[in-house]
């Protein structure tokens, strides 16, 4: 094997089954298109069937693999259900992005009860759950990889988003606590914490606090790399991670965010 093809064999996820949540749109949409891309066969899953459907039919529309599956992550059942399914179709599970995610931009003060509740279920208890049910997968199998999406928030603290920094901390922790329990098993567990990313949650973030979304577009690309982030930025970690370039890589948390924590 010559060098050229021996190192887009490293990044290659050919045969490949990857799951991404939060798969309609924004990184998830992203990663999963930069997954197909490199021949991995791409199970979305998400809560929005529409959505959902419109995403599968653009990445077969470029020639990839890809099956959509309506799932509520936060829902036990639900986990259960979308794992086994996917297992019993595509015999295998080899890679896990949970990067479902909501955010509230609220104070502790702020803040009910039940919004605390939709957004740590949504961000972290979400992981939990799906994770919980195809690691066994992934162990029948000889091992695997699974990505959580984090945030810098989650490395340090944000103005009104109390609960959404609770969550990413515990994605943070949660990530290496997983990397020590499942490395025996072949499971690498690594996490990526994105900056502002141009998705629809950063301009829902505007419209929750009020500001005008073009003054907070350009107030979230004060960065040393004087840009906003783009899906594909992420995606291009995501893949890092679930390739085998990161071979020897677990427990990591990888910051992606133009510089903004520097």
């Amino acid at each position: 094997m010559d060098v050229e093809k021996k190192s887009l064999n490293l990044i290659s996820l050919e045969g490949k089954i990857a799951i991404i949540t939060g798969g309609a749109s924004g990184i998830g949409l992203g990663t999963a298109k930069r997954f197909a891309e490199v021949g991995a066969i791409v199970v979305l899953i998400d809560i929005d069937e529409a959505k959902g459907s419109k995403a599968e039919e653009g990445i077969k529309g470029f020639g990839g693999k890809v099956k959509f599956y309506k799932c509520d992550v936060t829902l036990n059942e639900d986990c259960k259900n979308t794992a086994e399914d996917v297992y019993n179709e595509f015999g295998k599970i080899d890679i896990l992005f949970n990067n479902a995610g909501v955010i509230r931009r609220k104070d502790t003060v702020e803040l009910s009860e039940e919004e605390w509740d939709h957004v740590l279920n949504v961000n972290l208890k979400a992981i939990y759950l799906l994770s919980h049910h195809v690691i066994p997968y992934m162990i029948k199998n000889g091992g695997g990889r699974i990505i959580n999406t984090g945030s810098g928030w989650g490395l340090k603290g944000g103005p009104r988003a109390v609960a959404y920094c609770a969550s990413m901390g515990g994605t943070v922790n949660l990530t290496r606590a997983m990397a020590i329990d499942y490395g025996k098993d072949n499971i690498r567990v690594n996490c990526v914490c994105p900056g502002d990313i141009d998705t629809e949650l950063l301009h829902d973030e505007a419209i929750q606090l009020g500001e005008d979304e073009e003054m907070f577009m350009k107030g979230a690309a004060e960065r040393p790399l004087h840009r906003v982030g783009r899906p594909e930025d992420v995606a291009n970690a995501v893949l890092y991670f679930a390739s085998d370039m990161s071979s020897w890589v677990t427990g990591s948390i990888l910051v992606v965010d133009g510089g903004g924590l520097a």
